[in-house]
């Protein structure tokens, strides 16, 4: 940090009163549970690779989850950052460093560096979790920024950034400031973090929802991510190929700049019909078939329709990170 850096404060807004959860109605302490989540100011600089898709200033949230302040948040919030603070429920700004993010499962890492103070909040079983079952969505802030919340669905979350979850967790109503909010269950548990708010439904009936990152699918990483700081499997290969489902089956929506899929000619607007020998129609058969193509670096044969014209591409994959900078040390 630099004597430059201005320490944020807590956001200045509410839930409203009658959509907060009730510590009444829980069997846990939920006042001091809520203390371990924090709100989560990261600065990025203006060069960064991701800088013009996911800003320079980003604010989110994550929870304590062991007492010496290690930190679970939501990757993109820290994804290249050169700053980062953690600010506490009664105002504190403490300096943190961007510890890890797991590019599969979307899972961040923050290591306090200064005394937080906080209480750590135990991990869940996240793959117990049915749809109906009741939660609480929390960001930092305290009780005033909680919402209590349903899970509306359990199901594949496929992202236009070749991102995939096998097992998302989809809540109601949704939380206004989602990013790297803690999901807690009914045992005071954490269950997920916040990853997106999504629409569901027309313009006459729509829903808004969260989608929520299972803690299940941390368990795995969490030791690789402290030691090594990524996971210690080949990378997957990345093509920086934005796709998304449409009428009309894949239709590239844009290309990352600099990325394999620009190098390669890949334009927006190309409809994709298939990868290697295989035929794709959905977001989720797409990326499987890209990562079962070999480590990042492996060679791979888009077929696309462009303007009428079938046509072949092959784009040679990379490794997502080594277009990122690293984490900067303190």
């Amino acid at each position: 940090m630099t004597q430059d850096d201005d320490p944020p404060q807590v956001p200045d807004w509410e839930i409203p009163t009658n959509l907060q959860p009730d510590p009444e109605d829980y069997g846990f302490d939920l006042e001091r549970t809520l203390k371990s989540v924090v709100g989560l100011r990261a600065n990025v600089p203006s060069d960064a690779y991701t800088a013009g898709t996911l800003g320079t200033d980003r604010v989110g949230n994550g929870v304590v989850i062991r007492e010496d302040g290690l930190v679970l948040t939501i990757g993109y919030l820290i994804t290249e950052a050169e700053t980062v603070w953690l600010i506490t429920n009664d105002g504190r700004a403490v300096p943190g460093h961007a510890l890890a993010f797991d590019q599969i499962s979307g899972f961040g890492l923050v290591q306090a560096l200064g005394r937080l103070g906080l209480p750590a909040i135990e991990l869940g079983d996240s793959d117990a979790l049915a749809v109906g079952a009741e939660a609480v969505m929390a960001a930092g802030g305290g009780r005033a920024h909680a919402i209590e919340a349903k899970v509306v669905g359990r199901q594949e979350f496929a992202g236009y950034w070749e991102y995939l979850l096998d097992n998302a967790i989809f809540t109601a109503p949704a939380h206004p400031f989602w990013s790297g909010s803690a999901l807690i269950g009914r045992d005071g548990k954490l269950l997920g973090t916040g990853s997106l708010i999504l629409q569901q439904g027309d313009g006459k009936r729509r829903m808004d929802m969260n989608m929520i990152v299972p803690v299940a699918d941390l368990r795995p990483v969490l030791d690789d991510l402290l030691n090594y700081g990524r996971v210690r499997k080949p990378p997957r290969p990345w093509l920086g190929l934005y796709a998304m489902e449409g009428d009309g089956g894949l239709v590239v929506g844009g290309v990352s700049d600099r990325g394999p899929a620009a190098k390669a000619g890949v334009q927006q607007g190309d409809r994709i019909l298939g990868l290697g020998d295989d035929e794709v129609s959905d977001l989720g058969s797409l990326w499987r078939k890209l990562w079962a193509a070999g480590p990042a670096g492996t060679p791979v044969t888009l077929k696309i329709n462009r303007d009428g014209t079938r046509m072949t591409v092959r784009v040679m994959s990379a490794d997502r990170t080594s277009f990122l900078r690293a984490p900067r040390l303190h």
